[in-house]
């Protein structure tokens, strides 16, 4: 597998972080993941603009080579050497090598790497029958700052993980986690809405949530169908499990799956709701159709 490596491509055997890489050490670094639709990164500055804003808070310079041009010149010379016409893409800055010791000043000698893999196949049952979501008891940490970043630092997400894996919950199903004040925040890898009584809800970025791109898209695209009387209005807001539970939809969002339907949902003690008929609801066909339709544009 070749990989992209501050700016040109290598084998993956050849690409080396020091030790003394303050990503390695301290976790300062950030990453963007994204896909492809015809060989065309989709929502890239979007993705780049929220990268360029969490190195400036990180003291991280120089990334602003990062352009949406060079970079996806970058990214198709990078599919091309692995023989791929469309990938999963993974965008990372690492702060670069620094002291052994916290430092005060900026980090002026990033690393940047870029790493595609295949896309999963097509699954349609997934989008019409959906998935499980569970509720964990691992809460969602507060970020380190005032809004959180999608940072190196990931290890809430993994214990989140290793508990949903000793769940007994069904494969691929989804965790879900509240903060520590019981609201509901965000999935694993995922960003959370559900409708009810016409009106479409998700968790407010106050919760601590990632601000996701596919999140923030899919708030645009929502009234867009009020023509068709089935959103009234979308609020963002704090919510509770037992406001999630009496949902006539719920579906989560990632930049890889795009908006995949919750048709059952799992408290701690195991026991599973269904959601609605046990299908994809009419809002998230009529919001993922519309999402499919920007992709393509």
């Amino acid at each position: 597998m070749n990989i992209g490596w501050n700016g040109s491509i290598i084998r993956q055997e050849e690409a080396v972080i020091s030790v003394y890489d303050h990503g390695f050490l301290y976790g300062m670094g950030l990453f963007e993941t994204f896909r492809t639709y015809g060989g065309k990164p989709y929502l890239l500055q979007r993705h780049l603009e929220r990268l360029a804003r969490g190195c400036e808070s990180l003291g991280i310079c120089n990334s602003g080579w990062l352009s949406e041009n060079v970079l996806t010149a970058w990214l198709h010379q990078l599919m091309e050497a692995n023989s791929l016409t469309d990938a999963y893409v993974r965008l990372t800055v690492t702060a670069g090598e620094d002291i052994l010791g916290l430092p005060s000043g900026n980090y002026e000698k990033p690393n940047t790497l870029l790493m595609v893999k295949s896309l999963p196949g097509p699954n349609p049952s997934l989008y019409q029958n959906g998935r499980e979501l569970a509720l964990l008891s691992t809460k969602r940490n507060t970020p380190e700052g005032e809004v959180r970043l999608k940072s190196l630092h990931y290890m809430n997400n993994i214990i989140a993980k290793r508990e949903l894996a000793a769940s007994g919950a069904p494969a691929g199903a989804e965790g879900l986690m509240l903060t520590k004040e019981g609201h509901l925040a965000e999935g694993i890898v995922s960003n959370l809405f559900f409708v009810r009584g016409g009106r479409l809800y998700t968790p407010s970025i106050e919760t601590g949530i990632l601000p996701g791109v596919t999140r923030g898209r899919v708030l645009e695209l929502a009234p867009g169908n009020r023509s068709a009387g089935i959103v009234a209005e979308v609020k963002e807001g704090f919510y509770s499990w037992s406001e999630l539970i009496e949902a006539d939809e719920v579906f989560i969002t990632n930049s890889i799956q795009e908006l995949v339907p919750v048709t059952r949902l799992r408290d701690l003690t195991g026991t599973s709701k269904m959601i609605g008929n046990g299908q994809a609801g009419p809002l998230t066909t009529e919001l993922l159709a519309a999402y499919r339709e920007d992709t393509e544009r």
